[in-house]
């Protein structure tokens, strides 16, 4: 019988093995637009995320609201797999909604100092599997959410160097659901046992960048987003099984820590004539950062116990290219690329987001409906490379194929 109990060492090893597809490079739509790149122009106010130090170039206060529609899709198969019934998967159709609002800009029109306030959601989406699918002992579903405040300074200290900083207050949520081998009365793929998983987190961090004007068709920037430490406290897990087994998986609390990691970013925007501005933004993100996953129950068993399992990710180097062409003194039109690595290395590619290296295609547009006001669109489109990829953790492996579709919509006013 033991040997059919899930332990806490399988317990919980999905919940966070989050890899590159749960960061979200959707904080502003004309960055969206242009591939994710914007680190060194200051466009409107959403520049408090991609640089602080553009904030003190804006001119006058800015209040600008978007929201991004996240469609994502992933397809398992397992033909590679001998010796294991034949299975071909699909997560169910969901959408994710991040949001961001910005409100700031210099704090009177001569002034060398720039204010300003970001919530955005750079952390967030999730899987959702058939409840009764073949890595369903792995995991069922994953939601991981997060929402970010920052009060940010600017200060333009010269015509040609501007700087920045943000403090980062970070909450969030995630939760996990995983069946477990142990059925009652009806049988085995009928009424599986479930562990449900909860939790609250908080964490804090910062937000620092430099923004050079070399003259007005030639700028370049640099940014830091520290690494923000998600902590777990008290968080909800409840373990549906038959009551022989209770004893054994005790609803109770846990405590946890889940990395979101660090970010430098480089960028140049180059306007070569009046109505056309071309970037280049570099993202450097620390995912080594997340060498090994804890958890920790407030009551523990045999059967139940706290989990330490290993992770070791790569860091990666993020190349983004994007362009914006005005055609009119209204309407201007934007594309972009990006090629974006996967962090996760072979041996811990989990079901909960089978990450893999992703090719990134965006494009957008703004219009000026009225004065002051400016309406915007961007689309983005992410191919994840089909990967073979195994999870040594839970003894699970197959082949990966993920994609995504994202319309977002926004807008801004100048005051």
């Amino acid at each position: 019988m033991k040997k059919q109990l899930m332990t806490a060492s399988l317990l919980l090893s999905a919940m966070a093995s989050f890899g590159g597809g749960y960061q979200l490079n959707l904080q502003g739509l004309r960055q969206i637009a242009m591939g994710g790149s914007g680190t060194a122009w200051p466009w409107d106010a959403s520049t408090i995320v991609y640089n602080p130090g553009g904030l003190a170039r804006l001119k006058g206060i800015q209040v600008y609201g978007s929201m991004a529609f996240i469609m994502p899709s992933t397809a398992y198969g397992n033909r590679d797999n001998s010796g294991v019934t034949s299975a071909n998967e699909n997560t169910a159709s969901q959408t994710f909604t991040p949001f961001n609002f910005y409100i700031g800009g210099r704090v009177s029109e001569d002034s060398r100092f720039g204010l300003g306030l970001g919530i955005y959601t750079p952390f967030g989406s999730g899987t959702k599997w058939d409840d009764n699918w073949l890595g369903k002992y792995i995991v069922q579903s994953v939601d991981l959410q997060t929402i970010f405040f920052q009060p940010t300074v600017s200060y333009r200290a010269s015509e040609w160097l501007s700087v920045g900083a943000g403090f980062v207050f970070a909450t969030g949520s995630v939760d996990f659901r995983q069946a477990m081998p142990v059925h009652g009365q009806q049988g085995a793929d009928i009424d599986d046992g479930q562990a449900h998983l909860h939790g609250s987190a908080t964490g804090v961090g910062f937000n620092v960048g430099a923004q050079m004007k070399v003259h007005d068709g030639l700028q370049f920037g640099v940014s830091y987003r520290s690494q923000v430490n998600m902590d777990v406290d008290g968080g909800s897990a409840k373990f549906t099984v038959p009551a022989s087994l209770a004893s054994s998986f005790p609803n109770t609390t846990f405590s946890s820590r889940l990395p979101l990691p660090g970010i430098l970013s480089a960028g140049v925007g180059w306007r070569p004539v009046n109505d056309l501005t071309l970037q280049l933004d570099l993202n450097y993100a620390g995912w080594n950062s997340y060498d090994t996953l804890r958890f920790d129950f407030k009551e523990t068993t045999s059967s139940l116990e706290n989990v330490r399992a290993p992770r070791h990710y790569r860091n990666t180097l993020t190349t983004r290219i994007g362009a914006c062409y005005r055609i009119s003194r209204v309407v201007s039109i934007m594309g972009g690329a990006a090629y974006d690595p996967t962090p996760v290395t072979n041996g811990f590619v989990s079901p909960d987001l089978p990450d893999a290296d992703r090719v990134v295609l965006t494009c957008g547009m703004t219009v000026k409906a009225a004065r002051g006001l400016t309406l915007m669109a961007a689309f983005e489109g992410v191919n994840g490379v089909k990967r073979r990829g195994d999870y040594n953790y839970g003894g699970f492996s197959g082949v990966y194929k993920s994609t995504a579709a994202t319309p977002a919509i926004g807008l801004y006013y100048n005051f």
